[in-house]
């Protein structure tokens, strides 16, 4: 970038939290881990991958061809057996691998040995109809059973797996279909989401319309409407998987083959088919579920309350708790449907002890009131997660005080698609957290923060987060598209440093605090200022619940800061209000953090996983026509939005 003095903007600002002492034990977390990863880190690795079951050990535990890795080269496994198979050969087939909660309040429970039984009848049924090792799969479906069973099904037989996110337009399915060559979509009749029949099929049709690729779709039941039914593509799932054989004998698969493509947008231009492997990623992803979340199998219930759509979900969902052989919780729902109170009912119900959710989740819950959970027995919870973004501290704080009683740790954790895994966070019962901080790298990872040339910063500076040293679970390529792999990720400080996009800084100690992606920087008045800072400052008044903030084009300063900020409980908007609000950001950051627009909304345009769309608030922000807003769990208000915008004084 050739904007000046970006250190200016990680250097400068408001003071950080103290760190939080607890008095919460680590169970399988040692002080030494840091020092044993750095000695030797890949044979670190290397003890990790050994606790999975191999049907052939590895000849080389890693090649480094910057900026291509492979991992426990020759190696051979299976993820559905390792996450399935091995724990009932250790007589765990009784253990509960996921109580599933539905939207509507019916509810299913699968042991390990009922839930591979699933898995074999799906994959026997896959191959029934035509489907074999590296074929291609896209998975659309809600947050159901299914959804995982089809993941493993796949993974068993060694066909690669494309989950679309079931909130997405049929013309984000036929892109990723048509990037991936995918010739089967597995789908749903339709999903619930807060009350209503969202009609899923109907979307899965006008993708299939669009493209030529599908020759095969499997339908699961789930709300019993009429769908359009096209005879021998379509099959019914409880159909084709009704005389299917229990019983499938898992694919030897190499560590370096490709267990599933996920795309990932960016701000322009084609989704990014983000290419995970076999051997690598399942070992990152078990070891980091085991390590960050102090994780005990045997008495643990754990809920990470993302989508599998997203990577989350496919690695602290499936793969990471399964291969642990852990008890987690499956909802279908949204988080205020039936009442806002939804979590911690199940919270509550099935005695949760690891809660692992984003921080707009958390400012929702904020703006819901403490009252909720207060209303709630959530004494069963010991450790709480963050994932997404980064967590502004007054959420942090809030997160620790009524959802964990001021007693449970909080991991803040900070890792993207493309890493597939858990880079950055405190290690419970090791680390002192800080209040809105990942921390330090995971052991194993070197994470440096870089300036402009690519010199690491001391304590105290800020720039670009890097990371310098191949890890396990890292993306091996884009589908289709290695040459834009290297130019995304590899370019900016040479083939052997990975450019995570992301602005951080180290405190005095050396700590990391994530400032989100650099491209959410305003540059006004040829100073560059965070959107994150100026919306964990908003944050941070009493009277604010949730805030976001843009850049506009501005004559005279070029951008101008528009907020656009959601008031707690019963408070109410005014002018007199927003200028306090303006002033509050002045002295909290720095006068040219001040917004020059304040827009009091009750809600934020957000994905049905609730993302902020910031995008279409830069639109709102600057005038321009709105694109697609079909992802949006509550599309009605960006027309609110764009509409109040028209008449904002400066």
């Amino acid at each position: 970038m050739s904007e000046p003095a970006i250190e200016s903007l990680f250097t400068e600002g408001r003071t950080f939290p103290p760190p939080q002492e607890f008095a919460a034990a680590a169970h399988v977390n040692d002080p030494s881990v840091y020092d044993q990863a750095e000695e030797d880190w890949q044979s670190w690795w290397e003890g990790h991958a050994r606790q999975l079951r191999w049907m052939r050990d590895w000849d080389t535990t890693l090649e480094w061809t910057p900026p291509h890795a492979k991992w426990f080269v020759n190696g051979q496994l299976n993820v559905a057996d390792n996450c399935l198979d091995r724990h009932i050969d250790a007589g765990h087939g009784g253990r509960v691998a996921f109580h599933w909660i539905g939207e509507p309040g019916d509810t299913r429970t699968l042991t390990y040995q009922e839930l591979c039984d699933e898995v074999c009848k799906f994959a026997n049924a896959l191959k029934r109809l035509g489907v074999g090792k590296g074929d291609r799969v896209n998975i659309y479906l809600p947050m159901i059973p299914e959804l995982p069973i089809a993941m493993l099904a796949c993974a068993r037989i060694g066909a690669i797996h494309s989950v679309v996110f079931a909130g997405f337009s049929s013309q984000a399915l036929v892109n990723r279909i048509d990037d991936a060559d995918s010739k089967v979509l597995i789908t749903a009749d339709g999903s619930y989401r807060k009350g209503n029949v969202v009609p899923l099929k109907e979307a899965a049709d006008a993708a299939m319309g669009a493209t030529d690729r599908v020759e095969t779709c499997v339908v699961v039941q789930r709300t019993g409407n009429d769908v359009p039914w096209t005879q021998g593509r379509d099959h019914w799932y409880h159909e084709v998987t009704a005389d299917c054989d229990a019983h499938a004998e898992p694919e030897p698969m190499d560590a370096e083959d490709v267990l599933y493509i996920l795309y990932t947008s960016g701000t322009t231009g084609k989704p990014k088919g983000i290419v995970h492997t076999t051997g690598g990623y399942l070992t990152q992803v078990a070891a980091t579920t085991k390590l960050v979340f102090d994780l005990k199998p045997e008495s643990d219930v754990y809920w990470c309350a993302a989508d599998i759509g997203w990577v989350t979900g496919h690695s602290y969902i499936v793969y990471g708790p399964l291969a642990n052989g852990a008890t987690s919780l499956l909802y279908e729902g949204a988080p205020d449907h039936p009442g806002k109170d939804r979590f911690w009912e199940i919270v509550e119900t099935y005695k949760a002890t690891i809660l692992y959710t984003a921080p707009t989740a958390i400012r929702a819950f904020m703006k819901w009131g403490a009252e909720l959970p207060a209303g709630h027995d959530l004494s069963s919870l010991r450790l709480l997660g963050s994932v997404g973004e980064p967590i502004n501290p007054e959420a942090w704080m809030w997160y620790h005080q009524h959802i964990g009683g001021g007693r449970c740790p909080i991991v803040d954790t900070w890792w993207q698609t493309e890493t597939g895994a858990i880079m950055i966070t405190p290690l419970p019962g090791l680390t002192k957290a800080k209040p809105g901080s990942a921390m330090r790298a995971f052991p194993g990872i070197k994470a440096v923060v870089v300036d402009e040339q690519g010199k690491p910063v001391p304590p105290g500076g800020g720039g670009y987060l890097t990371l310098q040293r191949p890890w396990p679970a890292m993306l091996r390529t884009l589908w289709g598209d290695d040459p834009r792999y290297r130019q995304t990720y590899w370019s900016r400080y040479g083939e052997d440093v990975y450019f995570a996009g992301d602005g951080a800084k180290l405190d005095e100690d050396g700590h990391i605090w994530l400032l989100g992606r650099v491209d959410d920087v305003m540059n006004v008045s040829g100073h560059r200022i965070s959107t994150t800072e100026v919306e964990s400052a908003l944050v941070d008044h009493p009277k604010v619940a949730e805030a976001a903030v843009t850049g506009r084009v501005d004559e005279l300063t070029g951008q101008a800061i528009v907020a656009f900020v959601t008031l707690r409980g019963d408070e109410e908007t005014s002018d007199a209000l927003a200028a306090e609000l303006r002033e509050h950001v002045a002295q909290r950051i720095g006068k040219l953090a001040r917004p020059a627009n304040v827009l009091f909304t009750p809600d934020l345009p957000k994905t049905r996983s609730g993302k902020i769309m910031r995008r279409l608030l830069k639109d709102i922000a600057e005038g321009r026509e709105l694109g697609d807003v079909t992802t949006l769990a509550n599309a009605d208000i960006v027309s609110q939005l764009a509409e109040s915008s028209k008449g904002a004084d400066e």
